[in-house]
């Protein structure tokens, strides 16, 4: 069954919107690889709800007013994964936190820096749809 699910693009503020945050996954699939923070949709809850909470349980950071920017179909057989992805951008407010479970290290990167990190899912061509706004 096709999942849905989430994938934040936060830039630090309005002024700075080439430079985004990313996490480094602790998880499989894709563990150690880069992405943005993200995960799946719950049962009865919406995007919008989804990826805010994701943010908030992957970075400790409230996504403020998220837009909608795309989806992608991220299929990967080699891992059997089979998902849809929402993607949202926007800034957040907060301070970041680690959160090990799911991610080992942050970091802002710019959008260059950030296409030239080994990304998970379709992470690549989200920020290059992003970095066209």
């Amino acid at each position: 069954m096709t999942k849905a699910t989430v994938a934040a693009i936060i830039a630090p503020n309005g002024k700075t919107r080439l430079t985004v945050l990313l996490t480094r996954r602790n998880v499989h699939p894709f563990k150690g690889f880069w992405c943005l923070p993200g995960g799946h949709i719950d049962q009865g809850e919406t995007a919008l709800a989804a990826v805010i909470r994701e943010v908030a349980e992957e970075t400790g950071l409230i996504f403020t007013e998220p837009t909608f920017l795309c989806f992608s179909d991220e299929i990967f057989p080699q891992y059997n994964f089979h998902a849809v992805a929402l993607a949202f951008y926007g800034t957040a407010s907060g301070t970041l936190r680690l959160m090990p479970e799911e991610v080992d290290e942050y970091g802002w990167f710019t959008i260059d820096e950030a296409l030239s990190l080994q990304l998970a899912f379709n992470h690549e061509q989200l920020l290059q749809r992003y970095a066209k706004l």
